[in-house]
């Protein structure tokens, strides 16, 4: 099944939107990843210093001891000026030459005075290292089915009051014909906790009450559900909110297992977190005698019952 990417970043086309990325510059920078930034900066200076070369040459004699209509050379005197260096070999000799070193040391220091708040803005980002379990699994938990799938600080710090929220994402129907896009909250278990240094375990009873209670009874689910999980909590270190997100698709939820115990302690007596198998399920077959075959996933077609093992 193909992945529904709607609710992931840039998974929607905009059609008719005026937003343009001109409009929108400082955002589309700053979250711009580092290459295509340098490589966006990397491209202006070399163009910038490109076209004052060309200026310079335009100017015939405009610079002292460089070759005539050498574009090298002015080239090279059009850096030096825009970076403020100033050898002293190659200077500028005549007033339309001044004139336009003038405008090019303006154009230097504002675009120097870009970069840095540019680069000092992405650079002071609060960015969180949540890891979330690759896949949800649906098993018995304190005698009740449950949703479950965990996260991780993968830094060595503490989130302090991390707040986590799960919803249900399906697109459903009025009776007049009309479609839309619902949001279920489903209830957890914990959706809190004081501080957040280790794993977290987020889990979703699967009661009566719950919008995918009759998904155990009727085994029918949407191809294009999506479970999303928030998370939000202020870094210990820096003092500031951080968030994450993750979307499970239909095809990541694991039926009748369960995520493998990742907690130990070493030979010094501290505790560990083994991430190297964080993301990995053994069998836990439910003990709802209409329980799916162990680590089956939760659907395999749209609106389509989901079919028992063979015994």
């Amino acid at each position: 099944m193909a992945k529904n990417l709607s609710l992931d970043k840039g998974g929607v086309v905009r059609i008719g939107a005026t937003t343009s990325i001109a409009g929108d510059l400082y955002h589309f920078l700053l979250t711009a990843p580092w290459w295509k930034l340098i490589a966006m900066m990397l491209g202006l200076y070399v163009l910038g210093n490109a076209l004052f070369a060309l200026g310079y040459m335009a100017l015939a004699d405009g610079i002292e001891n460089a070759e005539p209509g050498s574009f090298s050379h002015a080239f090279f005197f059009s850096v030096q000026t825009m970076a403020t260096i100033g050898y002293g070999k190659l200077v500028p000799r005549s007033t339309a030459a001044n004139l336009l070193v003038t405008f090019e040391a303006f154009v230097g220091l504002f675009g120097v005075a870009l970069s840095t708040g540019i680069m000092f803005a992405k650079f002071s980002r609060p960015t969180s290292r949540v890891l979330f379990s690759k896949v949800a699994v649906i098993c018995d938990h304190l005698g009740t089915p449950s949703l479950m799938f965990r996260m991780a600080n993968e830094r060595r710090n503490q989130i302090l009051e991390a707040q986590v929220r799960l919803v249900l994402v399906r697109f459903e129907q009025t009776p007049e014909g009309e479609r839309f896009r619902r949001l279920h909250d489903l209830r957890l278990i914990r959706d809190s906790s004081p501080f957040f240094a280790a794993t977290f375990s987020v889990i979703h009873p699967i009661t009566a009450d719950s919008v995918l209670h009759s998904s155990l009874s009727d085994r029918v689910l949407h191809d294009d559900d999506v479970i999303v999980a928030t998370f939000v909590g202020l870094d210990d270190d820096f003092g500031q909110m951080v968030h994450a997100r993750h979307n499970y698709q239909i095809d990541d939820v694991r039926w009748g297992a369960r995520l493998v115990d990742v907690l130990g302690t070493n030979e010094q007596g501290q505790r560990t977190i083994d991430l190297r198998r964080f993301h990995d399920v053994v069998d836990a077959p439910l003990a709802s005698p209409q329980s799916a075959e162990p680590s089956q996933p939760l659907s395999q077609a749209s609106g389509r019952p989901i079919e028992p093992p063979a015994r």
